[in-house]
């Protein structure tokens, strides 16, 4: 009985010796540390490529020149112009028109940039009072100035001064009735550049009313035989 009871002891120590050296061989084998390992490609589907390479950059090319801008035209309309005229002289009449009515007149021959003055006088009297005695004479006087510019494309351009006395339409009475004569003002008129279109008349509107005053001026280029004044 005690050599049956020693031989299961020693089959046991013998069995339980063999379990720890397994499992220490298990032990050994097995590192310390797991390395991450990369996922597994799944049937139909690919690892992704490496992106392309970016494209070379394009051959140097040589730089563009701007070509210069075109001389500029002229507008339409203008082309083929006539240059204005600033020389030579200019044959012109002038009238005054007072109420519709011509009462004076100058002319002359004047040079291109040259000026011509003239002045006319006309003396008057009246009649004044109750038993109608002569008054006292007022001279009505007139300068007319006249300066062509230049003519361009048959028209004339004149600079035309005026100064000149004129009496008025009606005539002041006295509280008894008595007449007085008219009374004068003094009329001053600049145009700095009257066109007037080549052998025609023009009207220039000085005064409106109470008198009305009017100058018509006609202008052409003279001849050259023309002499100026």
């Amino acid at each position: 009985m005690k050599l049956w009871k020693h031989c299961l002891a020693l089959l046991l120590s013998a069995a339980l010796a063999g379990t720890s050296v397994c499992a220490l061989a298990q032990t050994a084998a097995q590192p310390g540390y797991a390395t991450p390992s990369e996922p597994p490609i799944l049937p139909g589907t690919q690892a992704p490529a490496e992106p392309p390479p970016p494209p070379p950059p394009p051959p140097p090319t040589s730089r563009a020149v701007t070509p210069p801008p075109p001389p500029p035209t002229a507008p339409a309309g203008t082309a083929g112009a006539p240059a204005p005229v600033t020389q030579g002289a200019v044959q012109w009449e002038l009238q005054v028109m007072r109420d519709g009515q011509q009462i004076d007149a100058f002319n002359g021959t004047t040079s291109i940039g040259q000026a011509h003055t003239e002045t006319h006088h006309k003396v008057v009297s009246h009649s004044v009072g109750c038993k109608d005695q002569p008054a006292g004479s007022i001279d009505l006087s007139r300068t007319i100035t006249v300066s062509p510019l230049q003519v361009r494309a048959n028209l004339v351009v004149l600079s035309v001064d005026a100064q000149e006395t004129l009496e008025n339409d009606a005539a002041p009475t006295t509280p008894e009735g008595c007449r007085l004569p008219p009374q004068p003002r003094q009329v001053n008129a600049s145009h700095p550049g009257l066109i007037a279109p080549d052998g025609q008349w023009v009207t220039w509107q000085i005064v409106d009313q109470n008198p009305s005053l009017a100058y018509r001026v006609r202008a052409t280029l003279a001849p050259p035989s023309a002499s100026a004044q």
